[in-house]
Parts: C-alpha cells; structure tokens; sequence
C-alpha cells in the first residue's frame, strides 16, 4: 500500500513569489494566467458561483447557463464583498481593477481546480456509477473519517461545476480526498479525471441511466471506464465489485482491490445476515487479516450492502481500524429521500425519490419484495432521460411489479402511463397524486416511494 502524504501547498518558491506579487500588475494584463489567479487564490480561497451569497476576501466566478450570464452579477458579487471578480466579458472588466479578464471563466475555474489539486501529494479518491455513487461516496468519507481528515465532495456536486468547486477546498490539513463524479454524456467522466487525477478509484456499478445523453449501454460503459483507464495509465488503484460483470470486462492493467457479496475469491467479502428492515452485515478480509465482524446498520435495501462493503474495503486499504469502520456504519444515518426509513402518524414509509433509473428500479422491487412486511403499498414516479427505450423500461418496471406479487401500486407520470399497468392506479403526475392521498388517507401500510428527483415524490410525505 501506499504511504500516505501530507502536504502543505504554498511552499515551493515559485509561488511564494507569485503570492506577492502586486494585484494591479496582475490585473494590469489583458487577460490574468492560471499561475497569476492561483496566487490571488492563495491569498483569498474562497470562492463563489452565486452572487447573491455575501461572502467577504473572496473570488466570484461568472459563470454562464441556459439562461443567465454571471458577467451580468459580477459588480453585484464584488458589492457583496467579494474582493475579485473573474469574467470573460471585456466590455464588463473594463476600467475595474477588481474584475479579472479571462478567455473562458468555467474553463479558468477548471484550470485553477486542477492547478491547486497538483499541489498536493496525498491520496485523491474518485468515485462514479451508474447507482450508488453518492451514498458510497458518502460511506467512504465516514469511514475514513475514523482516523483520518478528510475533504469529500458536499451533497451531489459532481459535475464540470461541483468537482472544481471541491476540489479548491483542499488545504494542507487534508489527509485524503473523495471525489465523486457524475456524467449524463459521453466524454464527461474522461474530463473530470483530468481534474481530479485520481490515485485511487471505483465504479460503483454500471446500468441502464441517462440512456437519452449515452445513447446505449455501450457508451455508458466506456464513459465510465474512464476512470479505469486513468488509473491504468497512472499506476493507481482500482478497488472493483467483482461480481459485475461489466467491471469485469474494462478491468485489469493495474493494482485492484477487490470485494463482493456473497464471493468468497473476493479480497473483502460479505453476507447480508437480515433486511428486516434494516440491514445487518457481515464481512471479513482475508487480504487485510481481518477476522469476521457484523454490523448493524440503519440502511434499508439489500443492495446498499454493496456499497458498505465499499467503504470496509477503502478503510482496510488506508488501515482504519475494523472497529472503527463499524462504528462508522452503525451510526451513519441515510438522509437526503436515499432510502431513508420514516415513522409517520399513520405509516411506515422507506422514502428512496433522489433516483432513479431501470437498474436501481428493479433492484428496490426486488429487495421490497423479500422484506417481511405487512400491507406493502408501492409509489413509483417516472424514470427520466431514458430517451427512446423510456417507454419499454417502465413497462419492464410494471411487469416485474406484478411477477413480483405487489397489489397495491400507484404510478406516476406520464411513462408510466403508457404502460399496461392492469389494476395499478396511474396518476398522471404529482399534482394529481396529492389530491389523490388528500381524498383517498392512507393507514397501516408499508410505503416504498420510489422515483426520479425530478417527478418531486418526496413532496407528499406530509400526506402520508
């Protein structure tokens, strides 16, 4: 294994000089370089995307969408405190020794990211999948956290935006990094490992997701084989399930660390010893001397396992104490509608309404199918971006829902409309499953919500 690096960032001469260097001759260009940007990041590391956010001594980035252009805000942001101002607009720098000029502001903001996260030789963690991700994301950071300080990517910020903006919270107290990165099209995952530069990685899984941006499975798999093959490149570490055969296929060329339920060639190996419903573990690791443990968790759904397993795998890789990684387990508690377990007035709800996709679909099907639970009721919102198999995916969904013996199925949206849905009740989207559960209460049953974020299913908790 590795040895793990501290490093502190500002010490090498080249950028203490630059860290000193006059602001109005760096801003006097006409256009400010990486390196001269980097030396006012040093001196003022915040930085800011919202010019709403008041934010004092630090660096407001304009950036542009759809439908708005952060040129527009930049004198709001320097207004709210923000001591620069980084635009690509020159009729908006003009005249403002505060506004720094450059050709492109999301690609400075990329070249900044990647620029600060070379200035640092510890460990760097990058994460992706098709389901998952998150929430092992999640687990690793907790695990991790036992023994070590940790940056970790906040919330779901995975993409060309988030994983910059994580990445330029690095500082020298950091001990290890976990990045996680998210792509909806082709190419999107090859560009973020070259911000990230990954020295260790995992692909959660890979399925059937944003099919109308890949195109096919096919392309999903080499989006995200990417990541494998920068660490192939790069001497790092692949840590794979190898129980997926899609992993099993874009594998290889370099160090693995391996784990899997229920396999026994695994390097950390797995069981889960009761769902009911939540999920008691057991694993042990050979490869790291690790006698058998089992914990107890506060997560619902048989495939999380998968990902605890994850986290064990990275903790005993980095050497945090077996005792620890339990300890972590067993009080992390699941939040943001991932299969959150909720006690309300009248029923028992398992909210799982962040995503969904015909992969994580079936999975919670199937594994709410085996739970000893009385008076099941399922609430299924659309499965979006899945382009056009969109239809023929929520017939499947439909389909196994009845193979599988569930009764009592409200659906929602309008794909799962064009469905055969037999007996189900179909509502065609969340205004009309509110008025639904308003004239129509629910009591006594076992609730499993699930959905694409985008339908809004988490909305009528307060209904249940």
């Amino acid at each position: 294994m590795k040895k793990l690096y501290k490093f502190t960032p500002y010490k090498s001469g080249k950028w203490q000089k630059s860290l000193y260097l006059c602001a109005h001759l760096v801003i006097s260009m006409t256009t400010i370089t990486t390196e001269q940007l980097y030396s006012l990041f040093l001196q003022y590391p915040k930085v800011v995307t919202d010019s709403r956010e008041r934010t004092e001594f630090g660096i407001f980035f304009a950036l542009k969408g759809e439908t708005f252009d952060g040129n527009r805000f930049a004198q709001k942001a320097l207004e709210a405190g923000c001591t620069y101002a980084v635009v690509d607009n020159p009729e908006v720098a003009q005249g403002n020794e505060r506004m720094l000029l450059v050709p492109n502001v999301l690609e400075a903001l990329q070249q900044l990211a990647r620029h600060h996260r070379m200035q640092f030789n510890i460990p760097v963690i990058g994460i992706t999948g098709t389901n998952g991700k998150t929430t092992t994301k999640e687990l690793i950071a907790a695990v991790l956290m036992e023994k070590y300080n940790v940056l970790f990517t906040q919330g779901n910020l995975n993409n060309h935006i988030g994983v910059p903006l994580t990445l330029l919270r690095l500082t020298a107290e950091h001990n290890i990094a976990v990045v996680e990165m998210g792509a909806n099209h082709p190419g999107e995952i090859a560009d973020l490992v070259q911000l990230v530069c990954p020295t260790h990685g995992i692909i959660t899984n890979i399925g059937k997701a944003h099919l109308e941006g890949f195109g096919s499975l096919e392309g999903i798999i080499e989006t995200k084989g990417a990541l494998y093959n920068y660490l192939r490149e790069h001497k790092g570490y692949i840590f794979r399930n190898i129980t997926n055969p899609y992993l099993s296929k874009i594998a290889g060329g370099t160090e693995e660390v391996t784990y899997a339920l229920n396999e026994l060639k695994a390097g950390v190996f797995g069981c889960v010893e009761k769902s009911a419903p939540f999920i008691t573990l057991s694993w042990n690791s050979e490869r790291f001397s690790s006698g058998a443990h089992t914990v107890k968790t506060q997560f619902i759904g048989s495939y999380n396992a998968e990902n605890m397993l994850a986290a064990i795998t990275f903790g005993l890789f980095f050497n945090v104490d077996p005792k620890l990684i339990c300890h972590a387990l067993e009080t992390y508690e699941p939040h943001n509608n991932r299969s959150q377990y909720i006690k309300t007035a009248r029923n028992e709800v398992i909210m799982d309404a962040y995503n969904a996709n015909p992969a994580s679909m079936d999975a919670a099907l199937r594994n709410y199918s085996e739970m000893k639970l009385e008076n099941k009721l399922l609430i299924l919102g659309d499965m979006l971006e899945l382009g056009e198999t969109s239809i023929e995916e929520h017939q499947h969904v439909v389909d196994t829902a009845m193979k599988l013996g569930f009764e009592n199925v409200i659906l929602v949206g309008s794909n799962f409309g064009s469905t055969n849905a037999g007996t189900y009740t179909k509502l065609a989207n969340l205004q009309m499953l509110k008025l639904y559960l308003e004239e129509n209460e629910l009591s006594n049953f076992a609730i499993l919500i699930k959905g694409s974020h985008g339908i809004g299913l988490d909305q009528v908790i307060t209904l249940l």
